[in-house]
């Protein structure tokens, strides 16, 4: 248990004061870049616009997306995600709603329940109830068989959401919380200003939307090789699925812009470490907290 509380701790308060220490530990936080590092990153993004896809490739990737999420959970069923354990440091609303009442939160790109089954077991109050869904039906089909999925408290269900109709288990203005870990980024940019409008829709006055995905110049999108780009920031990696690579003030737009109030825009710049192999790695996400205005 001590163990356990250490990691707590640490979680977001592990600085990198000297760089002589830098691989006494697996992560450091809040890393700073300086110009040659942020240069460097710019560069390597330029280079990906020199080859992107072929735009008919890129097409079929995008009107098929759902097959390829598909194959993804096919292949690794619930052994490739590890579960959130930290929302709840980084997200501490989901466990502080009101328990005189019934709230609602809304997971969207759940998967296979990595946050939703943290979130159940957190849970001191049985006035919650956990909707989710998934573009994949093999990803809502792997949540439903777990164990620990219990109907009374959690409703899970397929969904696009960026058609119209989300043919959604709950009414509008409705969802005290929106979940979105990792989701938007898969979604066509030019999309996303209705999808977040869908989200204004639902959300209850005075609820909120937690978010957390890709930052620019993360290591993932310059690690990516020649012909995977789609567009400006825009890719598909090697199994087919897509992800876009955010800046602060883009979120903030599309946030803002469909009427919700800021709450948190940050960057969250970390240095993983391989110390074996004595390897620096940089991740770069942007984590986000938007309030739908109360009447």
């Amino acid at each position: 248990m001590a163990d356990d509380t250490d990691k707590k701790k640490q979680f977001g308060n592990r600085f990198l004061k000297n760089e002589n220490d830098v691989f006494k530990h697996n992560a450091w936080d809040n890393v700073e870049w300086d110009e040659t590092q942020e240069n460097n990153a710019l560069l390597q993004v330029c280079e990906h616009i020199k080859t992107k896809m072929p735009s008919e490739k890129a097409v079929d990737l995008e009107n098929n997306a759902d097959q390829y999420w598909d194959k993804f959970y096919t292949i690794h069923q619930e052994k490739f995600f590890k579960n959130r354990c930290w929302l709840f440091t980084e997200f501490p609303e989901i466990t502080s709603l009101q328990n005189d009442k019934s709230n609602s939160i809304l997971e969207v790109g759940c998967g296979v329940g990595n946050s939703v089954f943290p979130i159940l077991s957190h849970s001191a109050s049985n006035n919650i109830h956990i909707y989710c869904c998934d573009f994949s039906s093999n990803a809502i089909n792997i949540l439903k068989e777990n164990s620990e999925y219990n109907e009374e408290h959690c409703t899970a269900f397929v969904c696009d959401i960026t058609s119209d109709d989300w043919n959604s288990p709950f009414a509008l203005e409705s969802l005290d919380v929106i979940l979105l870990v990792f989701v938007l980024s898969a979604i066509q940019p030019e999309k996303l200003k209705h999808v977040v409008r869908k989200f204004y829709e639902y959300l209850k006055p005075g609820g909120i939307i937690l978010f957390r995905d890709y930052g620019r110049y993360d290591m993932a999108q310059l690690r990516f090789k020649e012909g995977r780009c789609i567009s400006d920031n825009y890719y598909s990696r090697g199994d087919g699925t897509l992800v876009y690579f955010f800046t602060q003030d883009e979120v903030k737009q599309l946030f803002i812009n469909s009427g919700f109030e800021e709450v948190q825009n940050l960057v969250d710049r970390r240095m993983q470490v391989n110390r074996g192999k004595q390897l620096k790695m940089y991740r770069v996400w942007i984590q986000c907290k938007y309030r739908k205005p109360t009447l």
